[in-house]
């Protein structure tokens, strides 16, 4: 048995086994309950912000076949946000993810972040415990349901600035479900326009 991290652009056939597998299981988890559906959400960004220099996406290969991964895209100069991350549903309780997750880390620091961002959805728990396991500090409270949060985030300082402690505002919880999912798809809107601004700079300069 042998296991491989490799870098993969996100059209390499590596890379779209990963986000296949997304869009099935987010498909099951949450059915037409998600705005834009599983793959408009997984297609939501082009492939340039998942390629070096500003952001990255790692497979891990065993025997050659994708068995989980990862990837990263920039919001600035400082903040990666890592997206994309799956392990296979017959290799998971080996640690995986937290490779996947620290090779993520590691490459973010490496192209120069200093803190990596990250959201998972309300009805993934196993998710939000991994990522508080791995030092992560949620964005939002914990004991509140999570579905008045919808997209659940996180903060972590890496890199040059790795132990320090995170201090970003927590949310707020909405009302309901429905306005949480009014919230957060005007967030992830906002949040859309600026990574494409900052994708068109960064391709103006180079």
């Amino acid at each position: 048995m042998s296991d491989t991290i490799i870098h993969s652009p996100l059209q390499a056939p590596e890379a779209q086994a990963v986000l296949d597998a997304l869009v099935e299981e987010f498909a099951a988890m949450y059915g037409t309950d998600r705005p834009g559906g599983a793959r408009g959400e997984v297609d939501r960004y082009p492939a340039a912000a998942f390629a070096p220099p500003l952001g990255d996406f790692l497979v891990l290969l065993r025997d050659g076949v994708p068995i989980a991964g990862g990837a990263f895209m920039s919001h600035d100069d400082e903040t990666a946000e890592i997206k994309r991350v799956w392990v296979h549903a017959d290799h998971r309780r080996q640690g995986l993810a937290r490779r996947i997750m620290a090779a993520l880390e590691a490459r973010a620091g490496a192209l120069g972040y200093t803190r990596a961002y990250l959201t998972t959805g309300f009805r993934q728990p196993e998710a939000v415990g991994l990522y508080v396991s791995l030092g992560y500090r949620a964005l939002f409270d914990l004991e509140a349901d999570p579905a008045l949060f919808r997209s659940l985030p996180f903060e972590k300082h890496i890199g040059a600035r790795a132990g320090q402690p995170a201090t970003s505002p927590r949310r707020r919880p909405a009302a309901s479900l429905d306005a949480a999912t009014i919230e957060v798809t005007a967030t992830k809107q906002a949040q859309e326009r600026r990574i494409l601004a900052r994708l068109a700079q960064h391709a103006a300069v180079v």
